[in-house]
């Protein structure tokens, strides 16, 4: 049920795949999604007609390998469950994809169970 939208400078298929498994992978291990509970969007942006503008707020010094990660997900993980899925996606995303930690920057938006539709116009957590 998590949403995923990750958004790279210049990937190709093998490296957005790589991503993707990484985020996915970490949705699994950390939080217990049911391994064929995928919805993703991997999105390369070409530098030209896609940018993606970055700075180094926070003293993080990043590059154009940067990933931008946004999750959305149903409210109800604590603070220390999702610091464990933000280091294990950097874990992972460096492992699979060869994209340096720093270069690892996730978002993650909560929402709840009447906010999902997962096909038929139906809000299946709320109809049963």
């Amino acid at each position: 049920m998590p949403f995923v939208r990750i958004d790279a400078l210049r990937a190709d298929a093998e490296r957005l795949d790589a991503l993707g498994r990484a985020v996915h992978d970490a949705l699994v291990e950390t939080i217990g999604f049911p391994p064929n509970d995928r919805f993703q969007v991997l999105t390369s942006h070409d530098g030209t007609t896609g940018m993606l503008r970055y700075d180094d707020y926070l003293g993080v010094a990043r590059d154009d390998g940067i990933v931008y990660i946004a999750l959305t997900m149903r409210s109800g993980r604590t603070p220390a469950q999702k610091q464990a899925l933000y280091r294990r996606i950097a874990e992972l995303a460096e492992e699979y994809a060869g994209t340096e930690p720093r270069n690892v920057f996730i978002t993650l938006t909560e929402n709840e169970s009447a906010d999902w539709s997962f096909g038929h116009g139906v809000a299946q957590y709320v109809e049963g």
